[in-house]
């Protein structure tokens, strides 16, 4: 993260009302005018949520396809027993596919992928690497397609830029929305996408405010901080 006293940084806070809220087609175009590192930076929203993360009916939870895609490039891995589901996976562009070879690789320590794909077949065996798997946010879950049948379906879905959001130990939420080379349109339509997925995962038991605020950064930028306004119905 960029210091706050960084020139680059201090010009951006410049440009910045850190006091007001934008709407979020106003937050993009004040995050677009921010100076730019030297490297493709990840623009991301990040919620804080009216929820007890050490409560289990108050996780938020869940996935959503982002309509322009993430910017980057997923490498994926496929737990499969069945030659058909495993053969469908390559298919799709998995770039790597296996069982009892690939278990063994992560028994080892390897996790050189971004997304782990298995069948519903294959997680007797797979759900052994939870300590492994686990702490990385790597282990295939039902709740997020990650466990399914479909392989073809799961691996193209991933590729295509559906990204996962999970509440965190602090009540919090962060989840890429794409690229600083993105047009403003396309990173105000992923975003929206996001808002709306987290705004519709709130928990039964959930009393009072949900969606308590969300800011809008790139990699090295200070928060933009998104008005709400139009998202709270969803969430109510």
């Amino acid at each position: 993260m960029a210091k706050k006293g960084s020139k680059r940084y201090r010009k951006a806070l410049e440009l910045l009302d850190g006091k007001n809220s934008y709407p979020l087609k106003s937050a993009v175009e004040v995050l677009a005018k921010f100076p730019k590192a030297k490297f493709n930076e990840t623009v991301e929203v990040a919620f804080k949520l009216g929820v007890d993360p050490k409560q289990s009916d108050q996780m938020v939870r869940g996935t959503v396809p982002l309509p322009h895609g993430s910017g980057k490039t997923v490498k994926v891995l496929v737990f499969a027993k069945n030659g058909a589901a495993a053969d469908a996976a390559r298919a799709a562009g998995a770039e790597y596919v296996g069982f009892d070879d690939m278990i063994k690789k992560c028994v080892e320590g390897w996790t050189d992928f971004d997304v782990a794909i298995a069948t519903p077949e294959a997680m007797s065996e797979v759900r052994k690497l939870g300590k492994v798997l686990g702490p990385r946010g790597l282990m295939p879950n039902p709740k997020t397609g990650t466990v399914t049948e479909d392989t073809a379906k799961a691996v193209k879905e991933v590729k295509a830029g559906r990204v996962e959001f999970k509440l965190d130990k602090t009540g919090n939420v962060h989840v890429p929305v794409g690229k600083a080379s993105f047009s403003a349109t396309q990173l105000a339509e992923n975003a929206r996408a996001v808002i709306e997925a987290v705004a519709k995962a709130r928990p039964a038991s959930v009393k009072g405010s949900f969606l308590q605020s969300c800011t809008l950064s790139a990699t090295m930028s200070p928060p933009v901080r998104i008005d709400l306004r139009e998202f709270l119905a969803a969430a109510a």
